[in-house]
């Protein structure tokens, strides 16, 4: 049985360590506020994007942009995966690696050339380790980030797209749902179809102006950031609100751990005095 001394030390060790699971708690839930917030006021302008642009792609022939085309012999697939740049998050990391590995499996399988293109630390070091060819990786951008993020990896796969070096982007991040929900989602970026994500028209009749080309060619570089943009978004949000639950649960996990090491060590002091009581009478025994 562990001595009296070490029941105590790492009673000690628990409480500090349930102090600083509280505190993280505390960070993400504040962090969690601003991001929720992002992302709610971000959805209906995006919402309202993909409607709009699936009217228009839906009446519009491929040979109206290259980022309608659909090629019908692909060589690379370029997959975008969103992740954090910090852990403690529980799974919510692991499940977006798994499905962004799974879609490279699956292209490898179809003889297709795969490259990454990584936003956050956890999923670069993922890919890496799964030695697939890494084209593009932002780090330690997921604390702050603005549009300009987006903009930027959303033109550099537009150029590649355009120029064939990728013959279809994948986007993989974390969608949040709720505070206890958030999926991970794999989704096709580039080439865009008719009805692009969440957008299968709204039957309604638009009249352009200028021309549905023109508008064609203005709006779908803009949508692929704004996919990304949303992609980052989410995954920021989700990160926060998986950090929390991993935070409470690991309190919970330092209550019980103290619970039990407490009557650990009650029952360690009662042996030791039922011992010395045991060794008195003995003595006194011996006396008589």
């Amino acid at each position: 049985m562990a001595s009296l001394r070490d029941v105590k030390t790492k009673i000690g060790a628990v409480k500090k360590t349930k102090q600083i699971t509280k505190a993280m708690n505390m960070v993400a839930s504040a962090k969690l506020r601003n991001a929720q917030s992002r992302i709610e006021r971000f959805k209906p302008y995006a919402q309202k994007f993909f409607e709009m642009l699936g009217d228009l792609a839906a009446g519009a022939d491929e040979s109206v942009h290259p980022l309608l085309a659909k090629r019908e012999e692909k060589k690379t697939v370029g997959i975008v995966i969103v992740t954090s740049d910090r852990g403690l998050c529980g799974s919510f990391n692991a499940n977006i690696i798994k499905a962004a590995l799974k879609v490279a499996r699956e292209k490898v399988a179809s003889g297709l050339g795969v490259k990454f293109y990584c936003v956050g630390k956890k999923g670069r070091d993922a890919v890496r380790k799964a030695e697939y060819e890494i084209a593009v990786q932002y780090r330690d951008i997921m604390g702050s980030f603005d549009f300009t993020v987006a903009s930027k990896l959303g033109n550099e796969l537009i150029n590649a797209f355009l120029d064939s070096t990728l013959d279809e982007v994948v986007l993989c991040y974390g969608e949040f749902i709720s505070m206890g929900r958030q999926v991970p989602v794999a989704q096709t970026v580039l080439p865009i179809s008719g009805t692009p994500g969440e957008a299968e028209g709204s039957g309604k009749d638009y009249v352009y102006e200028p021309s549905v080309e023109g508008l064609l060619a203005e709006l779908l570089p803009r949508f692929v950031k704004v996919q990304v943009y949303r992609g980052m978004l989410d995954t920021s949000a989700s990160e926060h609100a998986a950090r929390m639950t991993a935070m409470d649960n690991a309190t919970r996990a330092c209550d019980d751990m103290i619970n039990a090491l407490t009557l650990l060590y009650n029952k360690t002091r009662q042996a030791a005095i039922t011992r010395d009581l045991m060794d008195i009478v003995g003595a006194t025994e011996a006396l008589k």
